[in-house]
């Protein structure tokens, strides 16, 4: 994970954010900053998605205050992908409830590709996390509703909650999706041969795609994302989405598993959780603070944005977001202390 900001010393992670103003400027630094990069290839093995233009790029910031800073092609909507998973897995936590959820998904990383099969046959049909398409489709399966039409009408207000705004499913999208989703069908009926599937599995799989194909901007995953570092409440709405439990439930399997086989390169660069689409879209959540929503759609091998990597591990740096960073007492605190 090729993740190099240059010479940008790394804020420890204490205190809120700097003020408006400042957030504002380094918003719109690690827009410049990282806007001629030029490494990536935009995803075409979903056919409609080879059409998005390489140079669009997104940065945003959303505080849990409410606040929001956007710099770039921030208002170009694309498909949610697989970003989509973090937040209906949190939506099905909340209904189900942590030990249940758990115990049907797992939350291991599997160290292999996100549309892995060899990953269930070697868990004897388990699903090891939700953010890999196995678990995915698994957490789908378990949206309550007596049928396909609820569970995707639950999914749709969910997530609608989640960007403060409605999301619409892009046709398009959806359709070029639903024709070369050979492997997703694959999964779900080896899944259901395993019980790990209690429902038809390929509408499991159709609500699934339409759940990928949802409409969003960068600023939308921003703000989605500030809902989960604000404990569950959408900092703009004002409006709970999910429980604290959920949120720490969901970050902690981002933080692991968000970034498929590259999430310990991921964690150990940009200190947060995050999760990133094939359409470029990359959001990333700083507890408490903000949650960053990113948008290019050159991506590395693994799928992640480049660009989106990029301006999230500068923001990281200058903002003080990654969780791991601290700084030493100082000895007069220490004494004050009476340590």
């Amino acid at each position: 994970m090729d993740v190099d900001v240059g010479d940008v010393a790394q804020q420890a992670y204490t205190g809120g954010l700097p003020e408006w103003t400042e957030v504002e400027s380094l918003v719109e630094a690690a827009y410049r900053r990282c806007r001629s990069e030029s490494g990536g290839v935009v995803a075409d093995y979903i056919p409609v998605l080879a059409q998005a233009d390489p140079d669009w790029f997104a940065v945003c910031v959303a505080e849990v205050d409410g606040s929001v800073h956007a710099a770039g092609d921030a208002g170009i909507e694309f498909s949610i992908q697989s970003i989509s998973k973090a937040f209906v897995y949190a939506l099905v936590c909340e209904s189900l409830g942590h030990d249940a959820v758990a115990d049907r998904i797992g939350v291991n990383n599997t160290g292999l590709p996100f549309n892995s099969v060899i990953a269930i046959e070697l868990n004897d049909g388990h699903p090891m996390n939700p953010m890999v398409n196995a678990g995915a489709i698994a957490t789908t399966a378990l949206v309550p509703g007596a049928t396909s039409v609820e569970r995707w009408s639950a999914i749709e207000s969910g997530l609608s909650e989640f960007a403060g705004r409605p999301l619409q499913v892009d046709e398009t999208v959806y359709q070029s999706e639903a024709q070369t989703n050979q492997r997703n069908r694959a999964i779900a009926r080896l899944l259901e041969s395993y019980g790990r599937i209690d429902l038809d599995p390929l509408e499991v799989v159709d609500v699934y795609t339409r759940q990928c194909s949802l409409r969003v901007t960068a600023t939308d995953l921003a703000v989605m994302g500030a809902t989960l570092a604000d404990g569950g409440v959408n900092p703009v709405t004002g409006r709970r989405v999910v429980s604290a439990g959920v949120c720490r439930d969901t970050l902690a399997i981002l933080a692991s598993t968000g970034a498929y086989e590259r999430s310990g390169e991921w964690l150990f660069e940009i200190g947060l959780p995050g999760k990133s689409g094939v359409a470029g879209g990359l959001v990333t959540i700083a507890p408490g603070k903000a949650g960053i929503g990113t948008f290019s759609p050159p991506l590395d091998p693994a799928g992640n944005s480049v660009r989106g990597q990029r301006a999230t591990a500068y923001l990281s740096r200058v903002l003080g977001l990654n969780i791991f960073a601290s700084q030493a007492h100082t000895l007069a605190a220490r004494r004050k202390d009476g340590r």
